[in-house]
């Protein structure tokens, strides 16, 4: 596969990604070079790196605890603490190895650092491969509200390797579906009519969707980067999405969802309200609400939580002016913008998902 050109970095994809490594660090030299992991990646994912390497570089090995409930400053500081203490300075270098937990909060931590310090990121799972490989999005949480604190950085380059998808669970590979199927109907509907067809999701079936989803998304990223227009469409499902996430998040009674269960709850409501505002054909909400909910299942949510989880739209980093803005669709591939919507409406869009 050819290499991608984003803004100012390339992703590149499979073994020639390494020697891109490779060459980048003979003519950077970086003083020292760290790669960041959770216990996951260190696990099952490090030693697949640094076995694809032509020869031994010394390498300084960070590991935090994996999950979204650790994506925050008290991590980031934890990070910076030990940057500091292992003699990290300006011409350092920290490699991201993981989900977009990792790569986004190690790209912060990098580029907070001594006001900058250079990153590269390694995405291991689906989600951070087809989403958070392009964009330049660092950041992490506040509480339970996401990616509250961050800022736009790009990293030196983006390495792609599928073989790390045979490290992840099944519900981990659907989590990355659910942002393919985004980019399907807001953006190119084969991908979405390749997705109907499938009766299970396998590393299989999944890898050829890859390629064709980091280029969507740099295409979009590329012509507006700091999200003043055509980026937008990128939140297709995500401001209900966010708020379902962090409720759950910080339920004491209800397991968290991982980000892609939690977006494709909100792509099936956003439909919904695309047709009540929009007249979205009701039978096409109907097509993508059965074959969403016979991949990921439904996800049970309580009448009596309905209020609370609208309350939570308020943190939506897209509102302005205290308004909450959805990205809704008119047709497939064609998006409206910073559409607003009355909670009545809201409540029926829940209802729809439970029906």
């Amino acid at each position: 596969m050819t290499s991608i050109l984003s803004n100012n970095y390339f992703v590149h994809f499979s073994n020639s990604s390494y020697l891109k490594f490779e060459a980048f660090l003979e003519d950077f030299k970086p003083s020292t070079c760290f790669i960041l992991v959770d216990e996951n990646t260190h696990k099952y994912c490090l030693d697949r790196f640094i076995n694809n390497l032509s020869k031994t570089y010394n390498f300084e090995i960070i590991e935090i605890k994996s999950g979204e409930a650790f994506k925050n400053l008290e991590t980031c500081n934890l990070l910076w603490k030990k940057l500091t203490y292992l003699g990290a300075d300006r011409k350092s270098l920290l490699v991201n190895l993981g989900g977009g937990v990792i790569t986004d909060m190690g790209g912060f931590t990098a580029s907070t650092f001594k006001r900058g310090i250079s990153f590269i990121n390694i995405p291991t799972t689906l989600l951070s491969m087809v989403d958070a490989s392009v964009g330049g999005k660092t950041g992490v949480d506040l509480g339970v509200l996401k990616n509250q604190i961050g800022l736009f950085s790009n990293p030196k380059m983006v390495l792609i390797d599928t073989d790390y998808l045979k490290t992840l669970l099944q519900r981990e590979l659907l989590s990355g579906l659910a942002e393919i199927i985004k980019y399907g109907l807001t953006y190119d509907i084969k991908l979405w009519n390749t997705i109907k067809t499938y009766k299970i999701v396998t590393i299989n079936n999944i890898t050829p969707l890859i390629y064709r989803s980091i280029v969507i998304k740099n295409e979009v990223i590329t012509q507006d980067p700091k999200e003043n227009g055509l980026r937008k469409i990128l939140n297709f499902g995500h401001t209900l999405g966010h708020a379902v996430e962090s409720y759950f998040l910080e339920s004491e009674d209800k397991e968290s969802l991982t980000h892609g269960e939690a977006i494709a709850v909100g792509m099936i409501m956003e439909l919904y309200l695309s047709h009540k505002q929009f007249n979205f054909p009701i039978n096409l909400v109907e097509e993508v609400k059965i074959k969403i909910q016979s991949l990921f299942g439904k996800v049970v949510i309580n009448t009596s939580e309905f209020g609370e989880i609208i309350d939570l739209l308020i943190h939506d980093k897209k509102n302005t002016n205290g308004k909450v803005n959805f990205v809704l669709l008119s047709s497939f591939e064609h998006c409206e913008l910073n559409c607003k919507v009355e909670n009545a409406l809201l409540i029926e869009a829940f209802n729809y998902y439970m029906a």
